[in-house]
C-alpha cells in the first residue's frame, strides 16, 4: 500500500460518527431524532452551552404535528399548546379585512394551526434526542470545515477536530457552515425591522381577553399580536429603524404600546428582542458530504408561521433518504433530489408570505386606505379567500401518476386492537394503502416488501378481518377513489411516491416504490414460472 493509501484508510478507520448535526435548534433536534432513532451514529455540535431557552417560533403546522407525533411527543405536547381556529387581519380602526380558517382536524390528522412556546417544545425534542443515543455536545461552535472524499472533517472550538460521514448544517440564518461552503443566497428584498415582546401570563387559568392571531395594517405601526401556548403571548411592532430599538425597547413604551390588551397586573414582560425578518433562499442545499437545512438553506417572512415547519420538512426528506445512503441502499446521488424537492415549496410560501406581509406593512395612509376598501370590499361581496394551501411535491423522487407529489392524508384506522390515526396504527415506514375490496397481494411479495421497508396496509371499510385495517372514518379509501387509484405509495416524509388505477399493476407500483428507497433488486423480482426448455438450434 502506497503512503497516500495509508493515509486515506488510516483516515477512514477513524471516522467517529455517521453524521454531524450542527445545531440544536428545533429543525436540529428533529433532524438528530430521527437518524439516532434509525440506529446511526449522530453527533450534534451546539455553540451554546445550553438549550436556547427562549421562543423565537410560535406556530407549527399539522404536517409538522405528524412529524413530532413520529418523533414521539405530540401527546405530551397537546396540554402545552393552543389550537388556533381563525387568523385574523384587521386595519387601523379594527375592520376585519382578511380571516383565515383552520380546521380542528387537517389532511395530516391533527389540528392545521398550533401556537406554541419554543422551549417546551425544545425540552420535549431534547429528551427524545437523547433517548435515541445521539451524542450531543454543547459549547461546541463549528469553527471550521474540510470535505474528503469519504468523510468531513469538523474543527469545533479551534481545538478539536471530528471526523464524519456527512454534515447536516441546521446552524440557522447566521450559519457558519453556509459561509465556510462559499454559498450565496437569492435575496426577495422583502426584509422589515420588528421588535418582539413576549409575555407570561400571572394567572394562565383565568388569562385577559387577547386577541390570539390577528394582524393590524396600521400604518402609523403595523403590529402583530400571536398566542405562545396558554401561558405566554407575544406582541409584535413594525419599528421604521432598527436604530429605534434602543429607545423603544424600554419597558415603560413597551407596556404603554401594550395597555390596551395587558398590563403589568396580567402578565410579566419576559423579553424585548429585535428582529429583522428575511427572504432569502441559498443557491445549493448539498455540497459534497455537506447538507443545509432550515433557516441555513432558507429564510422566510414570519406572516405564515412557515418558517420552523419547512425546516421539519426539509428534515423529514433529508433523513428517510440520507439513512438510505447510510446503509448502503442507495448511492448518494438521491440526496440531490432533497433541494430538487423542496426548493419549490420554499418560494411559494416565501412568496405568498411577502404577498401577505405587504398588505400588512403599509405604511402610506392613501395606499392603507385602498387596500382597506378592497379587501372590505371583497368581503361584502362574500370573496372570502381560499385556505391557505401549500404546494405539493413536482419533481424528485415520485412515480408520475395522479395524486404523486401530494401530502398524503391520514385518518383514524383500526387493526383489530388498536384505534387511532394511521402512522400509529401501521408504524412510521413507507407504505402501501390498498383497497382491499379490489385488489390483494402475493403474500410472497408483502414479506418482500416488509424487508424493504415497506408496510403493505390492506384497507378494509367496514367489518374485520385477518391482516386488514378498517378505515373507520374512510379518509384514505375516499382518497383513493378521488385519485381513481386502487393503491397508493406513500414515501417515509408522508409524500405521496405514486398510484395505480390498475389492479393488475400493484405489484409494479410496490416493486417500484420498494426500488426507489434502495431494496435489494433480488429481493423483489416478479415471480416467474419455470422456463420451458427450447429446442437446440446451430448459431
Amino acid at each position: 500500500m502506497d503512503e497516500a493509501a495509508g493515509d486515506a484508510a488510516e483516515r477512514s478507520s477513524t471516522i467517529e460518527f455517521d453524521v454531524a448535526v450542527v445545531g440544536y435548534g428545533p429543525v436540529g433536534m428533529v433532524t438528530a431524532a430521527l437518524l439516532g432513532a434509525a440506529g446511526h451514529r449522530v453527533v450534534v455540535l451546539e455553540r451554546y452551552a445550553g438549550l436556547y431557552n427562549l421562543p423565537r417560533a410560535a406556530i407549527f403546522d399539522d404536517e409538522t404535528m405528524r412529524t413530532f407525533a413520529r418523533v414521539g411527543i405530540a401527546e405530551e405536547l397537546l396540554p402545552k399548546i393552543h389550537v388556533q381556529r381563525n387568523y385574523e387581519w384587521r386595519n387601523a380602526a379594527g375592520e376585519l379585512l382578511i380571516e383565515h380558517h383552520f380546521a380542528e382536524r387537517g389532511r395530516s390528522g391533527w389540528a392545521e394551526w398550533y401556537m406554541m412556546y419554543q422551549p417546551e417544545l425544545e425540552s420535549a425534542l431534547d429528551e427524545r434526542v437523547r433517548a435515541a443515543e445521539v451524542e450531543v455536545r454543547l459549547s461546541s461552535p463549528v469553527t471550521g470545515l474540510v470535505q474528503h472524499a469519504d468523510h468531513v472533517e469538523l474543527q469545533v472550538g479551534g481545538e478539536q477536530t471530528v471526523r464524519v460521514r456527512w454534515v447536516i448544517a441546521c446552524d440557522g440564518g447566521n450559519s457558519f457552515v453556509r459561509e465556510a461552503l462559499g454559498r450565496t443566497m437569492d435575496d426577495y428584498g422583502f426584509s422589515e425591522p420588528w421588535m418582539v415582546c413576549d409575555f407570561r401570563f400571572r394567572d394562565p387559568s383565568a388569562p385577559p381577553a387577547v386577541p390570539t392571531a390577528r394582524q393590524v395594517g396600521d400604518p402609523a405601526g403595523p403590529t402583530s399580536i400571536i398566542s405562545l401556548g396558554p401561558r405566554h403571548h407575544r406582541f409584535s411592532y413594525m419599528l421604521d429603524s432598527v436604530e429605534d430599538f434602543a429607545v423603544e425597547r424600554a419597558p415603560e413604551k413597551v407596556w404603554a404600546r401594550t395597555r390596551r390588551w395587558l398590563s403589568p397586573d396580567d402578565a410579566e414582560l419576559i423579553r424585548v428582542a429585535t428582529y429583522t425578518f428575511r427572504s432569502l433562499v441559498t443557491d445549493r442545499w448539498r455540497v459534497g458530504r455537506v447538507l443545509l437545512a432550515g433557516d441555513a438553506a432558507h429564510q422566510m417572512p414570519p406572516f405564515l408561521g412557515q418558517g420552523m415547519c419547512s425546516g421539519v420538512r426539509d428534515a423529514q426528506n433529508i433523513a428517510f433518504k440520507l439513512d438510505a445512503v447510510l446503509r448502503g441502499r442507495l448511492g448518494d446521488e438521491v440526496l440531490d433530489t432533497y433541494q430538487q424537492e423542496r426548493e419549490p415549496h420554499v418560494r411559494a410560501v416565501i412568496e405568498k408570505g411577502i404577498e401577505l406581509g405587504r398588505q400588512q406593512t403599509v405604511r402610506d395612509p392613501a395606499r392603507a386606505a385602498e387596500r382597506d376598501r378592497v379587501l372590505l370590499g371583497r368581503r361584502a361581496a362574500d370573496q372570502h379567500p381560499e385556505k391557505i394551501r401549500f404546494p405539493g411535491l413536482v419533481d424528485g423522487l415520485l412515480r408520475p401518476s395522479p395524486g404523486a407529489g401530494e401530502l398524503m392524508v391520514q385518518g383514524v384506522v383500526d387493526d383489530g386492537t388498536r384505534r387511532d390515526r394511521l402512522d400509529q396504527v401501521v408504524g412510521h415506514p413507507a407504505h402501501l394503502l390498498l383497497d382491499a375490496r379490489r385488489v390483494t397481494l402475493d403474500d410472497d411479495l408483502v414479506a418482500a416488501l416488509a424487508d424493504a421497508g415497506v408496510r403493505v396496509v390492506p384497507l378494509h371499510g367496514s367489518g374485520a378481518a385477518p391482516d386488514h385495517v378498517v378505515d373507520a372514518e374512510g379518509t384514505h379509501l375516499a382518497w383513493l377513489a378521488d385519485h381513481d387509484a386502487v393503491a397508493v405509495a406513500v414515501r417515509p416524509d408522508f409524500y405521496v411516491y405514486g398510484t395505480t388505477p390498475d389492479a393488475d399493476a400493484v405489484d409494479t407500483l410496490a416493486r417500484a416504490l420498494a426500488a426507489a428507497l434502495g431494496a435489494p433488486a433480488r429481493a423483489l423480482l416478479p415471480r416467474q414460472t419455470p422456463p420451458v426448455a427450447a429446442a437446440w438450434s446451430p448459431s
